[in-house]
């Protein structure tokens, strides 16, 4: 069971309440701070759970590979897709199932099995969250399916079928989505947890992937259906994406998201405007800089980006803090301990920064 004090700390935060502190939700990608917290650990899936706890992390969605620098070489993905570590970056070598419109249009796919999704993957989830018991919840998630169509082909040439055949990309997208719905689904029969994480990318820096109109007519569809059954069982939906997404932002909302993580600072997303416009109707998740502060910054850079982001949107709750996305293996352990530091010490209610 999760703990007491971590529960009623999220749940005030979903609310819009304060409680003790902000909570803190993230996801590690990091060997150093491994190391540092449990050296000489040999199972890592044990180690990432005590690191977790150690720092006070409230809230994840799991970790990453956790490779050190040395750690080079190829490590397979999944069908076809290659991981490839590099001076501990993580880079991705992709055969994408679907080569050509030739190939688009003579794909098919079937929706996850139904009976699946309520066994399998819930049993999955409930192991993960037990895992991580007592003072982090597991938050389990899925997508909507809409990165999950254009992943099957690269944005390049999903980006010509848009024009070229869009009544294939209509069908693929209709048989992802339904997958995601039925996880969706059978997390809210199953009444996982209060949180559900939704993550489809739709945006870069300063822009979104693909047009809005042509979102709204496929994204935002995709993405509504996927909330239904949650909003339905009371459990909150955070979604993620990277990058600027304020020009589909009222549309996500109207779709029944209750947060948005990871308020990519770099992309142009400011928090503090989030937090001034939508004030009691979107929990903002994370925001602090992973792709420069944290990993390049002085441990002084990063206690002063944690303490605005506290200060931008904290006050009143509504807010988890954390990176912009992933402590990635590259960022050093004195700016990984600053960070939490700083996120418990300054996080505490009434806030003082």
């Amino acid at each position: 069971m999760l703990d007491t004090k971590v529960e009623k700390r999220i749940l005030a935060a979903l609310n819009f309440e304060e409680a003790d502190r902000v909570p803190i939700w993230d996801y590690l990608d990091n060997r150093g701070i491994v190391d540092h917290i449990c050296p000489g650990w040999t199972d890592i899936g044990v180690a990432m759970v005590q690191v977790y706890h150690t720092l006070g992390i409230d809230l994840c969605r799991g970790y990453g590979a956790v490779y050190s620098e040395s750690d080079d070489g190829w490590t397979e993905y999944v069908d076809g897709a290659l991981q490839r570590t590099v001076s501990g970056r993580t880079h991705w070598q992709i055969t994408h199932p679907i080569q050509s419109l030739e190939d688009l249009k003579s794909f098919t796919t079937e929706p996850f099995d139904e009976q699946w999704a309520r066994t399998a993957w819930i049993d999955h989830n409930r192991a993960q969250m037990a895992k991580f018991e007592p003072y982090t919840l597991f938050v389990p998630g899925a997508s909507c399916g809409f990165h999950d169509t254009y992943g099957l082909m690269g944005q390049q040439l999903f980006s010509y079928a848009i024009y070229d055949d869009p009544i294939s990309i209509e069908r693929i997208l209709e048989v992802k989505t339904e997958s995601s719905y039925r996880l969706a689904k059978a997390a809210a029969e199953a009444k996982l947890g209060p949180v559900f994480f939704i993550a489809d990318d739709v945006a870069y820096k300063g822009a979104t992937l693909f047009s809005p109109d042509f979102l709204r007519r496929t994204f935002i569809k995709s993405l509504r259906k996927c909330i239904e059954p949650l909003k339905a069982a009371g459990i909150k939906v955070i979604f993620h994406s990277d990058g600027y997404l304020m020009e589909i932002l009222d549309d996500m909302i109207d779709a029944g998201i209750d947060g948005l993580n990871p308020v990519e600072p770099l992309a142009g997303m400011d928090i503090a405007l989030l937090k001034k416009r939508y004030g009691k109707n979107l929990v903002l998740v994370g925001n602090v800089d992973c792709s420069q502060t944290l990993p390049l910054g002085s441990v002084q850079d990063v206690i002063r980006a944690t303490k605005q982001c506290l200060r931008d949107a904290s006050p009143g709750g509504g807010h988890f803090i954390g990176s912009s996305s992933e402590i990635v293996p590259s960022t050093p352990v004195a700016n990984i301990l600053a960070f939490y530091e700083t996120c418990r010490t300054w996080g505490a209610y009434p806030l003082q920064v």
